[in-house]
C-alpha cells in the first residue's frame, strides 16, 4: 500500500528499551493481563493532545484505565443508527462489558479542538465547514459555546476559551447520561460519573462540581 513503510529506527529502539527493561520487570503482571484479561477500574475519555496523557497523571498501571481519546475529548449525543460510532462503541464497551465503576472526562488547557469550534462559530474557520471531519465532530460542542456566549459575550477570548473548554467537559457530561445503559448503571450505583480539566503549565487538575456547576482544583 502506498505510504506504508516500516517502523523509523528510533521508534524501534525506544520499544526494545522497554521490552528490556519494565516488561522484563514486570513479565509476570503482563502475563496475567494476557492471561486473565482486562478489568480497569476506570474509562477515562480525554483528547487525542499528546500534551495531555491520563496515565501520566494518574501513574496508572497496564490494566488499569480504559482509556478512549478524541478531540476535544467529546461524547456525542446518543443517537443510535447505521453510522460508525466510534466514541459511542467504546463507552458502551467499557460500561457494560468491562463494567467499569467510574466514568472519567478529562479536559485541558490549550485544546485545540475547542479552539476549532470558538473560531467555526465565530466565522473564523471556513475550512472546518461542510465537508470536513473535524468540523463536523465539533458540532457536539455548539451548545456549550452557545452558553458560553450568553454568560460571557465574545470580549477576552483567553477567558471564553477557557469557558469553552470547561464546557466540552459538561457536554460530554451532559450527552453520557442521555446513555440508556449509562442512565442505568448510575442509577443502580454501579457507576459514577467525573469531569476533569487539567492545565498543562501548571500541573493542577481541576473537577467539575455539579451542584455548583463549577470547577475547582482538586
Amino acid at each position: 500500500m502506498n505510504g506504508v513503510r516500516p517502523l523509523p529506527g528510533f521508534l524501534v529502539k525506544r520499544y526494545q528499551g522497554w521490552r528490556a527493561t519494565d516488561f522484563a520487570e514486570n513479565a509476570p503482571w503482563y502475563r496475567r493481563l494476557a492471561e486473565e484479561g482486562q478489568r480497569p477500574r476506570a474509562m477515562v475519555i480525554s483528547c487525542c493532545d499528546s500534551r495531555v496523557d491520563p496515565n501520566n497523571i494518574f501513574t496508572s498501571e497496564p490494566g488499569e484505565f480504559f482509556v478512549h481519546r478524541n478531540i476535544a475529548n467529546l461524547v456525542p449525543p446518543c443517537e443510535p443508527g447505521a453510522e460508525h460510532h466510534g466514541t459511542s462503541a467504546a463507552i458502551e464497551y467499557a460500561v457494560r462489558s468491562l463494567k467499569v465503576a467510574h466514568l472519567i472526562v478529562l479536559g485541558h488547557s490549550g485544546c485545540g479542538g475547542v479552539r476549532g469550534c470558538h473560531d467555526m462559530c465565530t466565522g473564523r474557520a471556513p475550512e472546518l465547514e461542510n465537508e470536513s471531519f473535524v468540523g463536523r465532530w465539533l458540532d457536539i460542542l455548539r451548545p456549550g459555546y452557545e452558553r458560553v456566549s450568553d454568560r460571557q459575550g465574545l470580549g477576552d477570548e483567553a477567558s471564553t476559551l477557557r469557558a469553552l473548554e470547561w464546557e466540552a467537559v459538561r457536554v460530554s457530561l451532559e450527552n453520557l447520561v442521555g446513555f440508556p445503559f449509562i442512565r442505568e448503571a448510575v442509577e443502580n450505583g454501579a457507576l459514577t460519573l467525573h469531569g476533569l480539566w487539567a492545565d498543562i503549565a501548571t500541573g493542577e487538575l481541576w473537577g467539575y462540581d455539579p451542584a455548583g456547576e463549577t470547577f475547582e482544583p482538586l
